[in-house]
């Protein structure tokens, strides 16, 4: 069924499911149950959109059942770092593609994936202002990128100033993505193995990228910068070595714990539990250290 005009803001989510439909279900239930929602907000009343929304919700309904059994479906912390893991791997490859002067499509749809993801988060609930960084400079990214390819101009790498108003989501998705693969890449270290089918191993990630954004000596915007992002902060883990034990202090009996300090220490837990099953040890680690730190002072 066509997605009707009223709902177009939300066909890059529900082309974005569609490409993950073997590859990560969760990611495809979380994608369409964003386009859902969205779509109830934009327009549930026509005809047209109400027929396409019955549809889906019965979609998202027999997906929930045949997930039933996995736990980013059953318990929603899971699931939410489950999309932001997977959403900030893809961030980071396509920013360690972009640092190297390694310009094409899969790191372009990287950014701009990785943005879509980061708006599938508010499912469950306001994304944090380092979320909201993260979208706006990878879908402006992910434009800027692909309109120098097309004008024959070459990218300026790593973070440049940039004004309010060129987060173009429309230019870049329109053209951008015509539901065809892309030609070429790689796969990100620690993410899915199959994320791009056409691997070509040259083009493999670079090493992780430093603590926050910080341009290289010679590069400078193209133009006055009104917006500057350098310093904007990849989370902890995906960058840096978790905290050691010793950092740690021994464990008070004074301390005096909230039920708030318990669900974050689970959901600390919950988040390393997501990223191990990308094998990714240092944002397990991370997430571990900070459940044990809150539990043995009672702070973050």
């Amino acid at each position: 069924m066509a997605l009707p005009a009223p709902l177009r803001s939300v066909q890059h989510h529900l082309r974005t499911a569609s490409e993950h439909e073997k590859r990560d279900p969760v990611v495809a239930y979380y994608c369409r149950l964003y386009a859902m929602q969205t779509g109830m907000k934009l327009d549930s009343k026509t005809p047209e959109c109400r027929k396409f929304l019955v549809k889906l919700m019965d979609q998202l309904e027999t997906m929930k059942k045949e997930l039933s059994d996995s736990d980013s479906i059953t318990q929603e912390v899971v699931g939410n770092a489950h999309i932001e893991n997977y959403a900030l791997k893809m961030f980071i490859y396509a920013d360690n593609e972009d640092r190297g002067g390694r310009f094409h499509k899969n790191m372009i749809k990287s950014f701009y994936t990785s943005s879509l993801l980061l708006d599938v988060l508010s499912v469950f609930g306001e994304l944090s202002e380092e979320n909201i960084q993260h979208r706006k400079y990878a879908r402006w990214k992910a434009t800027y990128i692909h309109n120098c390819l097309k004008n024959g101009e070459t990218p300026q790498s790593g973070p440049i100033g940039m004004d309010d108003d060129e987060e173009d989501e429309g230019e870049y998705g329109a053209e951008g993505f015509s539901g065809q693969g892309p030609s070429h890449g790689g796969s990100f270290r620690g993410g899915p193995s199959s994320q791009f089918e056409d691997h070509d191993p040259s083009l493999g990630p670079g090493p992780p990228p430093g603590i926050g954004f910080t341009p290289s000596p010679d590069s400078g915007p193209s133009g006055p910068p009104t917006t500057n992002y350098n310093n904007i902060h990849i989370p902890p883990g995906a960058h840096a070595p978790a905290n050691t034990p010793a950092e740690l202090p021994p464990p008070s009996g004074g301390v005096h714990l909230t039920p708030e300090d318990y669900t974050k220490a689970q959901k600390y837990c919950k988040y390393a539990g997501s990223a191990l099953q990308y094998e990714d040890v240092s944002t397990a680690v991370q997430n571990l250290q900070k459940a044990l730190k809150l539990l043995t002072t009672g702070k973050e």
